[in-house]
């Protein structure tokens, strides 16, 4: 189980000079980090920009430093390499890639503009693009794989139900806090407990990257509809799965504010489609 990635995450020295900022750096870790903490390896791309130009080279878009003919040539050499790695490991899980890079974009590259157009395009860069058949993720989204789940906790039903969610969500190499593994899933408890168990709930909320919220049920269990607008104030992503397909309005399933502040999944499927897992 391996995934290809672009050299630069684990080797930032090899960007354009002037571009690597502190978050970068904290990304591109956590990427690593990852990978670390599920077992799967690392296998670096090959940089046809620092090949081509060297390490100490200015930013610049693909019309502007790479349109010849002799970078086509190396990118065809490095293609067959790249082809030769997956052949004798099998297919990767994935390509990591880094948006804007001319070469290894995902879903955003400095192409270049022979008009007006502005120089950056949604595609992929000019090496990724080779290889189509290939998922490939942004650094930042596959850094991103650290969740809170918030549900309901109080029956048999809903810790089972919670436990089989996040047993799914670290197969596909997410992190997962649950509140009910915290300690929080029993009606003996007093105020003290009621402070420890808030302050450290609160605490894990602002430490994930992303919140996954189960919203089922007539209405959206109390507790899980906080931590959702706690997430939702402090800018991380939410998706609120609902398989329950009955609905409060028209066009509102449970609650607009719920649901104008999340994305709204109907299904297993659908939420690890949109947390853009690795493995699907």
């Amino acid at each position: 189980m391996y995934v290809l990635v672009c050299p630069c995450i684990q080797n930032p020295a090899l960007r354009a000079e002037g571009i690597t900022k502190p978050s970068d750096i904290e990304i591109f870790n956590r990427a690593v980090e990852r990978c670390t903490c599920f077992g799967i390896g690392m296998v670096p791309l090959p940089c046809p920009e620092t090949l081509y130009l060297g390490a100490q080279r200015t930013p610049g878009t693909f019309l502007e430093r790479l349109n010849t003919r002799e970078f086509a040539g190396m990118m065809d050499t490095l293609e067959s390499t790249v082809r030769e790695i997956v052949a004798e490991r099998a297919p990767p899980l994935c390509m990591i890639g880094v948006n804007s890079s001319p070469t290894c974009g995902v879903t955003s590259t400095y192409y270049g503009s022979a008009g007006n157009e502005p120089p950056k395009k949604a595609r992929r860069g000019v090496f990724l693009a080779r290889f189509p058949e290939i998922k490939a993720i942004d650094v930042c989204e596959f850094a991103r794989y650290r969740i809170y789940l918030a549900a309901p906790l109080f029956s048999e039903a809903e810790r089972s139900y919670n436990t089989t969610l996040a047993e799914l969500l670290r197969q596909h190499a997410f992190d997962v806090y649950v509140p009910q593994e915290a300690g929080d899933d029993t009606a003996h408890r007093g105020m003290a407990e009621h402070a420890r168990i808030y302050e450290k709930n609160k605490k894990a909320l602002s430490g994930v990257d992303m919140v996954v919220a189960v919203i089922d049920g007539a209405d959206a269990d109390s507790g899980t509809a906080w931590e959702m607008g706690y997430a939702a104030a402090q800018k991380k992503p939410v998706v609120a799965l609902r398989t329950d397909f009955r609905k409060v309005g028209k066009d509102e399933h449970v609650n607009l504010m719920l649901e104008q502040s999340s994305t709204v999944v109907k299904d297993r499927d659908a939420l690890l489609a949109q947390l853009n897992s690795p493995f699907v």
